[in-house]
């Protein structure tokens, strides 16, 4: 175990500044003060250019992302929470148990470093709940008015420790597609935060660690197909990409989509689909049509899960498709977006 550090470090300014990107003491006293305080365990401590971790057996999934959200807070998180929940999410998707990450911050001179350590511990916060490590970091500070205060880049590793294989490949004609909870929350909730629209609403965002809701589907076995967290272009991008890449048809009840009165009447207003709002703390899964009661029951277990619904099938035809059966008794495709309506939610 490394030594203790003896030395009390402080940072005195008040605001980022160029020189906190230079290397110097001034590099090492916002390290050692603000990120080594939040984030302090064996594996950072050292302060090397590497992390030295030990991997447990099985299968690694190693996943990473950027972070570029405006603005920084909003209702229900802030860009270092959303960074921490969006990598554990892209791996508890996998099928892995989330156990390490790091974080890269692109600071703009000129932040305020009390905002800086808000948004820091934040980001602990959030990693101590699901029982990850940020076991390595880096730091560069950028000209004021080129970085919109702050950009935060994340990677992830985990550990596969079941044996079930998830992939499009295993999707078959009949299985059922379930979603763990409302859509669009956190797209709408961040547009309303920012201001731009004179939108009012109490929206929160969704943003949440699923590691949970993963693991307990995994342990439906062969029955769990493939899993997905519909973040950036929603609920219909991530069916999109399964419907290519499987060769298959998804669809979609509109009747059974679960979306917050209060979200639905921004995406109106707005002329924006919900389907394609970015999610961050959502699930989507198929699974086998005989398992597709217990799903539900173990994701409605969970209090993430508790909204969990069956929003459709996969059909063999028309292959790559995805299509959505509406609540007036017609039918239509629900394709790629050409665009985004939606941008710097996360």
């Amino acid at each position: 175990m490394p030594e203790p550090r003896t030395r009390r470090v402080l940072v005195r300014d008040k605001r980022i500044t160029l020189t906190h990107g230079a290397g110097g003491k001034a590099t090492r006293d916002l390290v050692e003060a603000l990120f080594l305080d939040a984030f302090g365990n064996d594996a950072l401590a050292p302060l090397g250019d590497s992390a030295v971790v030990s991997l447990p057996p099985g299968r690694v999934a190693v996943t990473t992302d950027s972070y570029v959200v405006r603005p920084l807070a909003f209702p229900g998180g802030d860009i270092g929470e959303l960074a921490v929940n969006g990598t554990v999410n892209d791996l508890a998707v996998a099928g892995a148990r989330p156990l390490w990450l790091t974080a890269g911050f692109v600071l703009e001179e000129g932040l305020p470093i009390d905002e800086l350590r808000a948004i820091v511990t934040s980001m602990a916060s959030a990693a101590g709940h699901v029982g990850v490590a940020v076991a390595a970091g880096d730091t560069k500070v950028v000209e004021r008015g080129k970085a919109d205060g702050l950009y935060v880049t994340t990677a992830g590793v985990g550990v596969l420790e079941h044996d079930v294989v998830l992939g499009p490949e295993r999707v078959h004609p009949g299985d059922r597609v379930v979603l763990s909870g409302t859509l669009a929350d956190h797209g709408v909730a961040v547009l309303i935060a920012r201001g731009d629209l004179r939108l009012e609403g109490d929206i929160q965002s969704d943003t949440a660690p699923v590691h949970e809701l993963a693991a307990a589907l995994l342990g439906l076995g062969e029955g769990l197909r493939w899993m997905r967290d519909p973040t950036r272009g929603g609920l219909a991008t991530a069916l999109n990409e399964l419907a290519a890449q499987s060769g298959l048809a998804v669809r979609l009840r509109e009747d059974a989509l679960p979306i917050e009165p209060a979200v639905a009447a921004a995406c109106e207003i707005l002329g924006i689909d919900p389907l394609y709002v970015a999610n961050e703390g959502k699930l989507v899964a198929v699974v086998a049509p005989d398992v597709a009661a217990e799903a539900l029951a173990r994701l409605r277990a969970h209090p993430l899960g508790a909204e969990a619904v069956e929003i459709g099938a996969v059909e063999p035809e028309p292959e790559g498709m995805v299509l959505l059966d509406t609540a007036l008794g017609g039918s239509r495709i629900v394709d790629l977006l050409v665009g985004d309506p939606l941008p710097r939610i996360c």
